[in-house]
């Protein structure tokens, strides 16, 4: 069968470039997709590093100027992973021209924008990379709580952490610059860990917030930890910081209900913890989960059970879904939307701490 041709412009050349470059061109072999990519074009500032990310990725030409990959008409989709204060003016151009757009997270510097970016997006689809909902241990943690193993939620705590803050011989870098950034560990680290708490968890309604900057003269938070309700009422503290030392890349979560908990850590991706309350007090205990099938999220896509997937296949499932999804029609999450209802609570989390009072969401 001869497949539709989706043809592909990225923008952004970084960390999250090769990402996705890996992603789309890894899709094809794992998934059955309605679409044949094209790589089309990348496009970055640095036109000498381009030109070596373009040839060891796949790209069929490079531009340094993100306005003439949209204005293409050989562009159907539009991948942004540049810093976050380009993202809005990128994807309200890319969704005007009427491509379809996927966005790095957070989606936007701030609410305001996220809305203004969903609104424009309406006649086109959308996707906002939170790629960790595609680790199969935390699909399969979803699938657990939707099927009531985990029962009437009491506790959801979060966590994203990192050590890099730490290291004087890093470069500041965007990240650390609020002009392109936004925030510090809040967007960049925290917007993971709200989406999964969502997502997982549901609706956040209220939060108190501290926030602290370590770094003298830094502008943005180098750590955010909030104290919240949820709507089910149950209640949660999510953290975020790039000052603890010995978590190279911690991003974590359980949660406790009436009838079970779960655990997990992205650092052991391959692997949940489950404890099943409602079996008799003497075996219960948590079951350390081997996560890659059988019967399992995706495990028909990668290898054989026991085999672990790594970093990268989240990124290569979080497309095919959205591929699969753009090509029937069907409703992905997360799209747009979605990115905004995380970008909603990130600014009322700011607002909490700028405040030291206990804020509610406003959920629009």
């Amino acid at each position: 069968m001869k497949l539709r041709p989706l043809r592909i412009g990225l923008i952004g050349q970084g960390f999250m470039g090769r990402a996705h470059s890996n992603a789309f061109q890894q899709v094809g072999r794992f998934f059955d997709v309605p679409f044949e990519l094209r790589l089309q074009v990348l496009c970055g500032r640095d036109r000498g590093r381009l030109a070596a990310a373009a040839a060891r990725w796949g790209w069929s030409e490079i531009e340094t100027d993100w306005r003439r990959v949209i204005e293409r008409p050989d562009i159907d989709l539009v991948d942004i992973a540049v810093p976050n204060a380009l993202h809005a003016p990128i994807a309200i151009a890319a969704t005007q021209a009427g491509k379809a757009v996927l966005c790095e997270k957070p989606m936007a510097v701030s609410a305001e924008e996220a809305r203004r970016m969903a609104e424009a997006a309406r006649k086109v689809r959308t996707m906002v990379w939170f790629n960790y909902r595609r680790v199969p241990a935390v699909a399969f943690a979803k699938q657990l709580i939707d099927e009531g193993r985990i029962g009437r939620v009491f506790h959801y705590r979060a966590a994203y952490l990192q050590q890099w803050g730490t290291d004087p011989s890093r470069p500041p870098g965007w990240k650390t610059d609020r002009a392109q950034a936004g925030s510090g560990a809040l967007g960049d680290l925290l917007s993971h860990v709200v989406d999964l708490a969502l997502y997982l968890n549901g609706a956040v309604t209220e939060a108190q917030t501290l926030q602290h900057t370590f770094q003298q003269g830094r502008d943005v938070d180098d750590a955010t930890l909030a104290l919240v309700r949820f709507a089910n009422g149950s209640i949660g503290s999510l953290e975020a910081t790039r000052y603890a030392v010995g978590c190279r890349n911690t991003n974590r979560f359980e949660i406790h209900g009436d009838r079970g908990m779960a655990r997990f850590n992205l650092e052991d991706l391959n692997r949940l913890e489950f404890l099943d309350a409602t079996e008799p007090p003497g075996l219960q205990g948590p079951r350390n989960l081997l996560v890659t099938g059988p019967d399992h999220p995706y495990w028909r896509n990668f290898w054989k059970p026991g085999h672990g997937i790594g970093y990268e296949h989240t990124f290569v499932a979080a497309l095919a879904d959205f591929l699969t999804a753009l090509g029937s029609d069907e409703p992905f999450h997360p799209d747009f939307d979605d990115g905004l209802r995380v970008q909603i609570v990130l600014d009322t989390l700011a607002d909490a701490a700028r405040t030291g009072q206990r804020t509610p969401v406003a959920l629009r």
